[in-house]
């Protein structure tokens, strides 16, 4: 019965029941043309043991970061995920509990969550967060929806430096015309300041910037964020939660809503997959803040307790409050994100960045002394950085891929505007050893 939960027996019955007698009469009122009419083209079956040996063949084909020495960023990054985050979040109360309707049967994970809030408060300088949202992206443009909400206004300024995936999230979000997107271009990799403040007007709801850009750069926030409160409107920023260990807070710079890819803290890059929304805000916009919120309190002994303090989505509350649809939060990945948080501390945090931003200079000045690359734009940057390629970028990458080399991210395959550049990400993982080898390797194309 391992493989067969409804024996044939099980089948006439519930058949009956019904009133049909075949599994075909259910799909009676569809079209005989849409319907498959052949058996599935299926191999013959096989034992455990043979299945498991093709499964695992097929998983073989898959070339991951520990084959390879990996220069990919664009969102995910290759970081060192400590033991003890694994650890944690395996054990059976965290991982089938997620979701704490019932405080009273989930005061581990409610507490787990507030740990996470406090601690991305603490790293975005912003007085409040969420229980975590889906990922990035998302959080992006759930920020645009609350601006909005906020400053009664339904138009957003985004900048052209950030993540194109991001842009079309945003996209897809206000595609029924809830909201108007006005999309400025970037200059020399990072926000044209001239063009955002021609764009912004009293319509204008939040301008919405990321730093670092998807070019890897810095954006100068402080006068964005000139620029978006004399309009009246919200300064969102997106950011890399990393780097926060090593750069300012984003509300240093006035920044009233931050989101960020939590990836990077204690989640590994799993083929994609799945990621962490982070998303901050100021105090007096908690209201107006999409996903939950977990709170601490007493209870009537006087004991401490967790609670969810906010939760506003339509499955809680009536529809026309609900401040978004958002179904769940990605709450294991937020708490893996406190464990390595945790695990690493303050100067570990600050370590990490700081060993990501020295081995990327190192290596964007190396690659540019073989001659095989340029600077693509003279802004700052921290551990992502932009290089044009003087060549065929594809055959790079391929010719390096054999090499053992995951050779950065192509960015002609998101613009036309942007072919011959390439970005590459360098983490507290990669050794001078492995650098040194990828600039040789470089040298010999």
């Amino acid at each position: 019965m391992r493989f067969i939960p409804v024996t044939c027996e099980e089948q006439v019955e519930m058949l009956a029941r019904v009133g049909v007698t075949s599994a075909d009469d259910l799909f009676s009122h569809v079209p005989e043309a849409a319907r498959l009419s052949r058996p599935l083209a299926l191999p013959a079956p096989v034992g455990e043991v043979d299945l498991a040996a093709h499964v695992s063949a097929l998983a073989g084909r898959n070339v991951d970061a520990g084959r390879v020495v990996s220069f990919l960023g664009g969102g995910c990054y290759d970081h060192y995920v400590p033991a003890i985050v694994d650890a944690v979040v395996s054990k059976p109360a965290f991982f089938t509990a997620y979701t704490p309707y019932q405080p009273e049967v989930s005061q581990g994970t409610l507490q787990a969550i507030y740990e996470y809030q406090s601690m991305i408060c603490q790293l975005t300088g912003m007085d409040v967060s969420n229980a975590s949202m889906y990922d990035g992206a998302t959080a992006f443009a759930e920020a645009a929806l609350m601006a909005s909400r906020v400053t009664k206004r339904h138009r957003v300024v985004v900048s052209g430096a950030v993540h194109p995936e991001w842009r079309e999230t945003l996209a897809t979000y206000v595609e029924a015309g809830v909201l108007e997107v006005t999309t400025v271009p970037s200059v020399a990799g990072v926000s044209d300041a001239d063009a955002v403040a021609s764009a912004v007007g009293d319509d204008v709801a939040a301008v919405m910037v990321t730093s670092p850009t998807f070019y890897g750069t810095l954006e100068d926030l402080a006068g964005l964020g000139v620029c978006a409160h004399d309009a009246g409107a919200l300064l969102v920023v997106g950011t890399n939660p990393i780097l926060l260990g090593v750069m300012e807070p984003p509300s240093v710079y006035g920044a009233d809503i931050v989101v960020a890819e939590g990836q990077p803290l204690g989640s590994p890059m799993s083929f994609g997959g799945p990621g962490l929304g982070v998303f901050a805000c100021r105090q007096q916009h908690i209201r107006q803040m999409p996903g939950r919120v977990a709170g601490r309190t007493t209870d009537v002994d006087g004991r401490t307790g967790f609670v969810l303090t906010f939760s506003t989505r339509e499955q809680h509350i009536r529809r026309e409050k609900a401040t978004s649809n958002i179904c769940s939060n990605h709450a294991l990945n937020a708490l893996a994100a406190g464990v390595y948080l945790a695990a690493v501390g303050r100067e570990g945090l600050a370590g990490i960045g700081e060993a990501c931003v020295a081995k990327a200079r190192y290596l964007a000045d190396a690659l540019v002394a073989t001659g095989r690359f340029a600077h693509a734009f003279d802004a700052p940057f921290a551990h992502e950085f932009t290089l044009r390629y003087h060549g065929d970028v594809a055959d790079m990458q391929r010719s390096l891929l054999g090499r053992g080399f995951l050779a950065g991210l192509d960015l002609g395959r998101f613009s036309a505007s942007d072919a011959g550049l390439v970005l590459f990400a360098v983490t507290e993982k990669r050794t001078r050893p492995q650098l040194d080898a990828f600039v040789e390797e470089v040298s010999a194309l």
